[in-house]
């Protein structure tokens, strides 16, 4: 992410002119561009022919091109009274063999309470395995009887970072609605197997909240970003995602960098790296280990892993407007995930 900005000299401009067009004093301008520049280009005294200056990145003329930020360049979480639609692409990878799922969604956030935020999600489209509608037996039975979940309530905290389901009492509920129009459409063995197999999971809300909390789509539009970045816009942590199936998540050691500056579309940008950082090996992972199964004083990590994630905010609302996510992770083949988000026009 770029770290300073550049002014052209002009003609007649001096060291303290051009201090006082960004509201910076001359010798803040003068360390600044000094440590930023070649030899032949720094500035002892006054300007001496150089041909341009580098500038902090946060002044700027037009002070509406800064980021809004809160104590300690806190980005604040505002998503009261929104509404978003979003086309989700998924691409799940393992090895060669490789599938993406296509749908669309709404978000509306309901209410805050007890420092949570409440949102309602909804699928509003028909979902596409590999650019065509699903239409397999086991495809078209996960997408009808997914619809028992939705509209599906969640809960988020302050920074923005999925917290919880809120609505699980619903499901039940809604349950024999959606097995009539299973039954409608489709009979047979498969369909009573799978039948059974969406009751025992809607009878056991610890493996229904795993299954949820696993939804790439949540955890990546409500990853946490909302948080202190510090005088340097930069922060670093560890962060889990669950590429695997697996009830403790793999731990990535990522550093997220936010631009001060929105871009020329108005938006925010939000940028994070990182690798995988935990003492479980592949074949930990594998085995669906929650912890390693070999204790050392100073385990050698595993950090056959990457990270990537990429946000572009509302200028205003700070709210998502697109954003991708890519997480892999080496296990007997690699296994790769990437998510993108974006809005949909009305």
């Amino acid at each position: 992410m770029q770290k300073f900005n550049k002014h052209i000299v002009q003609k007649n401009e001096t060291l303290k002119s051009v201090a006082s067009l960004y509201n910076l004093s001359w010798d803040a301008l003068k360390s600044f561009h000094n440590n930023n520049c070649g030899v032949k280009d720094m500035i002892l005294i006054d300007l001496t022919g150089q041909k341009e200056l580098f500038i902090p990145r946060t002044a700027v003329i037009d002070k509406n091109k800064l980021v809004s930020f809160g104590q300690g360049n806190k980005l604040i979480f505002q998503p009261e009274n929104s509404f978003c639609k979003y086309g989700v692409v998924i691409n799940i990878e393992n090895g060669d063999h490789k599938n993406e799922l296509k749908y669309e969604t709404s978000v509306r956030w309901l209410k805050s309470e007890n420092k949570l935020h409440f949102f309602e999600i909804d699928r509003t489209s028909n979902l596409y395995l590999n650019e065509e509608e699903v239409n397999e037996i086991a495809d078209l039975l996960a997408y009808k009887t997914s619809k028992v979940l939705y509209p599906l309530q969640v809960s988020v905290d302050e920074k923005g970072k999925f917290n919880d389901i809120e609505n699980f009492s619903v499901f039940k509920e809604r349950w024999e609605s959606v097995k009539r129009e299973v039954y409608k459409e489709y009979d047979g063995e498969t369909v009573d197997e799978y039948c059974l197999k969406i009751e025992k999971t809607l009878s056991e809300p610890d493996t229904l909240s795993l299954v949820l909390k696993n939804d790439y789509f949540l955890r990546t539009l409500f990853f946490g970003i909302y948080q202190s970045f510090g005088q340097s816009f930069k922060i670093e942590g560890i962060k889990t995602f669950p590429i695997v199936n697996n009830a403790v998540e793999p731990n990535y050691q990522i550093e997220l960098e936010i631009d001060p500056l929105k871009d020329e579309y108005d938006l925010t940008n939000i940028e994070g790296n990182g690798t995988l950082y935990d003492e479980r090996s592949a074949y930990d992972f594998i085995n669906k280990a929650p912890f390693s199964f070999i204790i050392e004083e100073n385990p050698v990590m595993n950090k056959n892993g990457s990270f990537r994630i990429q946000y572009y905010l509302n200028g205003k609302t700070s709210l998502p407007e697109s954003l991708y996510l890519e997480c892999d992770i080496e296990l007997e083949k690699k296994k790769k995930i990437s998510v993108v988000i974006a809005t949909l026009e009305d």
